[in-house]
């Protein structure tokens, strides 16, 4: 069973792989958004809303994004350095 930061991973790349790439700036993967800025990406006991992407880790951000693998790793590296992950 995969642990939680490799779920969380996956359901990121899910969703936003559904934007068109390269983005330019955060607002373009509104549209890719399921549930637009209240969709909450879950993974066992960890819980991170879109809207916090775009507050708690926006320094770790680098925009333009050519893929979403490179996108999904700047917030993956966002939330380990925040102790997002026990």
């Amino acid at each position: 069973m995969p642990d939680t930061a490799e779920q969380l991973r996956a359901e990121l790349v899910e969703v936003f792989s559904r934007a068109d790439f390269p983005v330019e700036e955060p607002m373009e993967l509104v549209p890719a958004l399921p549930d637009g800025p209240g969709t909450t990406f879950e993974a066992g006991e960890v819980s991170v809303g879109v809207m916090e992407l775009g507050s708690e880790y926006a320094e770790y951000q680098n925009y333009p994004y050519e893929t979403v693998e490179d996108l999904v790793d700047d917030l993956m590296a966002g939330f380990r350095e925040e102790g997002l992950f026990e």
